[in-house]
């Protein structure tokens, strides 16, 4: 017997792979058995209702505690409510955890506030002037060097698979492995990423760039703004009339290392109000911003701190020197002419910004000196030499960040960031979300209701997920069948709209 709880994303597409709430055997007849008991109570509805705001959650996080409505104007407790008279004597809120892998729920919605996010940035809206919508911008893709050889996905220039590592002659490593792959490995195969030679791969190396990637990108932008201020002046311009602005999603390949998907967007500084979003000065246009990214990409570089398996340290710079390839630029564009969309930029990133170390086919929590030795192995396969390799290195004095960062392969930056001015921050998608939220509920429940009054929580932490299988199976189910409800409204006035 097996039953499923929320596999179903919004539009009913299901969810490839394992799910947290996926229940076979005697969990799910335990499942099947609390539902039922919860289903059969006469407070059934009042508890759907109550957890409706963490249904489609995995692991929602339960609180306890009391809010106080109170009158703004006067100070006068107007109500008091504790959790103790709700159901469950709790209140249930979603976890808000960004990896599709941990909760497809929120990382749905984590993914379309990413999306209007990045979008915003380039078409404005939501705050953003409209007007960035004809700035210069470049969509850049910096890659990691290479590490040793990899089994890989290679295509050729009409797009046709080819073979991942030809050659007519048996190539040998030091180690006697036969450096040669004639196959063509499927988009799913689990070998791609994995090397030809575990012990020819350089895992310190590259666990140590995933660690200083942050401060490779800062140097980064310094030298293209150095770049830019260059041009500038050979136009007569002042090192201050323009500004870049940029969103950065990091992607974890699955090698385990990270490269950045950036867009970075030229603006200019206003005179008369230093932080409005104002066009480039001209002449500085889209070449100039490709020029100095493109220069930036192969110049920029510096070598670590010393440490005692690597004394001299390790240079950190973009992309195979020996190939020439640092980073690949494209101009984005507002309409379907061939090149780059908005929309398509903005998906892409917006896809990338859910996703982590799974790729490798590793995921889990930060680990300890209990939980190391479950996932790190000097002798294992790819994964847990990584994380050996993080955990190994990050003994040493001053290099403590990679031990914290082993469960994330040394890559301790966020997956999305922005400049201050690129677009909207994610707080206020957030507050603008609960705001709708809580105006619907209000125009239902308090119709004839003017007074402004204000909602102090105080709440504790009690704990994580739900409290029996059947309540995670019956929440799930129903936020399922909401969203699927939601997106045939939505398809329905985009047929209207249409038709």
């Amino acid at each position: 017997m097996t039953l499923t709880a929320t596999p179903v994303l919004p539009g009913g597409i299901r969810r490839p792979g394992p799910h947290p709430h996926v229940f076979t055997g005697r969990r799910a007849v335990d499942a099947a058995e609390s539902g039922f008991q919860r289903a059969a109570t006469g407070t059934y509805f009042e508890w759907l209702h109550h957890v409706r705001a963490a249904a489609g959650c995995s692991r929602p996080v339960r609180l306890t505690g009391e809010c106080a409505t109170i009158n703004p104007a006067t100070g006068e407790l107007l109500a008091l409510a504790s959790t103790a008279d709700m159901p469950d004597g709790q209140i249930y809120k979603p976890c808000g955890n960004r990896r599709a892998a941990v909760c497809p729920s929120c990382a749905e919605t984590y993914r379309r506030d990413a999306f209007h996010l990045i979008r915003a940035g380039l078409i404005g809206g939501k705050g953003i002037p409209t007007g960035v919508a004809a700035h210069p911008a470049v969509f850049v893709t910096l890659t990691a060097p290479s590490f040793g050889a990899v089994h890989t996905r290679r295509t050729s220039k009409t797009g046709q698979a080819i073979p991942c590592r030809p050659r007519r002659t048996q190539t040998l490593c030091p180690h006697g492995v036969d450096l040669r792959c004639d196959r063509i490995h499927a988009a799913d195969e689990k070998a791609l990423g994995t090397p030809l030679c575990l012990d020819c791969y350089d895992h310190h190396a590259q666990v140590v760039f995933n660690h200083q990637a942050g401060e490779l990108w800062r140097r980064t932008t310094i030298a293209i703004r150095r770049h830019l201020t260059k041009t500038a002046r050979a136009f007569g311009l002042i090192a201050g009339s323009f500004r870049l602005s940029y969103g950065k999603v990091a992607e974890m390949q699955r090698r385990g290392v990270v490269h950045y998907h950036v867009i970075i967007r030229l603006d200019g500084n206003h005179p008369d109000c230093p932080g409005a979003i104002a066009p480039p000065p001209a002449p500085l246009g889209l070449l100039d911003l490709v020029a100095a990214v493109e220069h930036a990409a192969a110049t920029t570089g510096f070598t670590t701190d010393s440490h005692p398996h690597q004394p001299a340290g390790w240079p950190i710079a973009w992309g195979d020197e020996g190939r020439g390839r640092y980073a690949d630029i494209r101009p984005v564009r507002l309409a379907g002419d061939g090149q780059i969309t908005d929309a398509m930029v903005a998906a892409y990133l917006a896809k990338y910004a859910t996703k982590s170390t799974e790729a490798t086919g590793h995921a889990s929590g930060r680990l300890t000196t209990d939980t190391i030795d479950l996932y790190a192995n000097p002798d294992g396969t790819h994964a847990e030499r990584l994380i050996d390799a993080a955990w190994t290195l990050g003994g040493a004095h001053g290099w403590t960040g990679l031990r914290r960062w082993a469960h994330m392969l040394g890559f301790g930056g966020h997956f999305l960031t922005k400049s201050r001015r690129y677009s909207v921050t994610f707080r206020i998608l957030r507050d603008a979300r609960v705001i709708w939220r809580r105006t619907i509920e209000h125009d239902q429940d308090q119709e004839h209701e003017t007074e402004t009054t204000i909602v102090i929580n105080t709440l504790a932490y009690t704990g994580s997920g739900w409290l029996t299988t059947g309540d995670a199976l019956l929440a799930n189910t129903a936020a399922a069948m909401a969203r699927e409800r939601t997106e045939a409204g939505r398809d329905a006035i985009r047929d209207q709209a249409h038709g």
